[in-house]
């Protein structure tokens, strides 16, 4: 039994969903593990992760979508506000999802669907430095 474990920086512009499968297909590769779990781990409060279809970019703006009309950054919705109207809003979106995700791993590949990719949603307005975390064990 083998691991191994990294780190990706994910630079945001904003709120959004940003495709991170590349990034993690090619890590995974290169550790020579053919079986095993993939561990992806999102550092932070206020942006999470999630698995959707990576063909239509439709999918990713209505989810977008979905979440603004559902939490709303309105101020006097919330008592924590010191960081910004769209703050307590991007904790709530992110309890909603996933921080983290488990992905098995067989011929040295994420086990995805067809149009599956693996996205970071960010849940601030404003542009953000994300840590996604990868932990990876198999043989």
């Amino acid at each position: 039994m083998r691991q191994s474990e990294t780190e990706v920086i994910v630079e945001t512009r904003g709120q959004g969903l940003i495709e991170i499968t590349r990034d993690v297909t090619g890590w995974v590769r290169e550790q020579g593990i053919e079986t095993g779990l993939l561990t992806v781990f999102c550092r932070h409060t206020s942006a999470s992760l999630t698995i959707q279809e990576n063909a239509d970019p439709d999918v990713q703006r209505d989810l977008e979508t979905f979440f603004k009309r559902l939490v709303k950054e309105d101020p006097s919705l919330y008592r924590h506000t010191a960081e910004g109207p769209d703050d307590m809003p991007a904790h709530i979106r992110s309890a909603l999802t996933d921080v983290s995700l488990a992905i098995p791993v067989s011929g040295g590949r994420p086990v995805l669907g067809t149009w599956q990719g693996l996205y970071l949603f960010e849940h601030r307005t404003r542009p953000h430095r994300r840590r996604v975390s990868l932990h990876l064990i198999g043989t």
